[in-house]
């Protein structure tokens, strides 16, 4: 195995600010509404919903993609980049994804690992991560960290705690427990922190060189990656005016302060992406693990990976992936996925204002992505307007079986 040292890193970073031309993202193939099962009016009233939404400031611009079996029925750009640039939002506009890294990124990197037999779900996370010392540490399995059932508590301020990466991995990995593992839910990017160190140590490379070669480049994502080069900067949306950690505003530049410390690169944040890109990664799920003739991921880790885990008992949570809170469990429950996906749904969010669900009952899924925290993240609008997506996006399908 080769070890992952601050030298590759540094260089990969390096690498990184090289300017690099954004290529034309593939998507899927499209197809017409009907031919899909929707109707066309129905489906045009989500974008149209989106729409308003801009012209209420619940974001400056968005880009709605929506597709069954394979095929793309919708990729719908809406409002404009920021306060300060009026342009058209495109469909390959990029975003940043946010906590969508958790699961495009570091829980794929963990199924295929898993699919290879080198990381076991049920393993302490001691066995791959020795410096991950405390007192009852030794407990925490990888299912555990999959689940936000660790223990561990949900953040730290590692940004002004640390100078460096490597001071900041030592707090993360010296973190006291808060709880018992498995005992209860608490959603944890240090948890997701330690999880790519555990993949980066059994991969020996870092995370995005690994998912660069490993599902990027094999799936045909060219727009999707950590640390997006200056040359791309045109086409990325902006964020936040950040006034607490980097004193700018920021665009093509991660938005989460940790991950910022951590140099871009993290698997619980610090991913840039596109709709037509994530259609693609959606469709290979949807289809079992595979797209292209490209088995990507074995058809029983998938089904695995997405599947309620009931740990701790009640929990919403898959494997990484996150599942509807519907309303027949719970009357008062709010989900990002609305209420008309089935039980089988998966999906997550991101903090920037960006969410992806698939329903395989439906072969389905829909890809939301916004900025919603440009120029502030006081803007919490994309709370209501997530679900009502989903919702008009399911009332628009008018034959299921198809």
């Amino acid at each position: 195995m080769r070890p992952f040292t601050l030298a590759a890193f540094t260089g990969l970073v390096a690498a990184c600010r090289a300017g690099v031309p954004l290529p034309a993202s593939p998507g899927i193939p499209p197809a017409a509404p009907a031919a899909l099962g929707f109707d066309s009016t129905r489906l045009a009233a989500a974008v149209a919903y989106l729409r308003a939404e801009v012209d209420s400031g619940a974001f400056p611009g968005a880009v709605l993609a929506v597709g069954r079996h394979g095929r793309l029925a919708l990729a719908a750009p809406v409002g404009h980049y920021g306060v300060d640039d009026h342009r058209p939002v495109e469909a390959g506009t990029i975003y940043d994804l946010a906590s969508l890294t958790k699961v495009v990124g570091l829980t794929t990197a963990c199924m295929i690992l898993v699919d290879e037999g080198k990381l076991a779900l049920d393993a302490a996370v001691q066995r791959y991560l020795p410096g991950f010392r405390g007192a009852g540490k030794d407990q925490v399995t990888i299912r555990n960290l999959l689940t936000h059932s660790s223990g561990l508590p949900a953040w730290r301020q590692l940004y002004a705690e640390a100078d460096s990466r490597g001071t900041a991995l030592w707090i993360v990995n010296t973190t006291p427990l808060d709880t018992s593992p498995g005992k209860r839910y608490v959603y944890s990017d240090l948890g997701a922190i330690v999880l790519t160190e555990v993949v980066e140590r059994i991969a020996g490379e870092p995370l995005d060189a690994f998912l660069d070669a490993r599902v990027f480049r094999p799936l045909g994502m060219p727009a999707t990656r950590f640390l997006p080069p200056q040359s791309w900067r045109d086409r990325i949306a902006p964020t936040e005016n950040d006034t607490s950690f980097r004193h700018r505003m920021l665009r093509g530049e991660v938005h989460d302060e940790n991950a910022g410390r951590l140099g871009g690169v993290s698997g619980h944040a610090g991913l840039f992406s596109n709709a037509l890109d994530l259609s693609r990664f959606a469709a290979m799920l949807l289809n079992e693990g595979s797209w292209d003739s490209v088995q990507l991921i074995r058809s029983e880790t998938v089904a695995e990976f997405t599947r309620r885990q009931d740990l701790p008992p009640g929990s919403t949570r898959a494997l990484g992936w996150d599942t509807p809170s519907l309303p027949r469990e719970d009357p008062t429950a709010t989900s990002s996925a609305g209420t008309k996906l089935s039980a089988r749904a998966f999906g997550h969010t991101g903090f920037t204002g960006t969410s992806l669900w698939m329903d395989p009952e439906k072969d389905l899924f829909i890809i939301l992505l916004t900025n919603r925290v440009h120029p502030t993240r006081a803007n919490t609008a994309i709370l209501r307007v997530r679900p009502r997506v989903a919702d008009l996006v399911m009332d628009a399908l008018t034959r299921p079986e198809l």
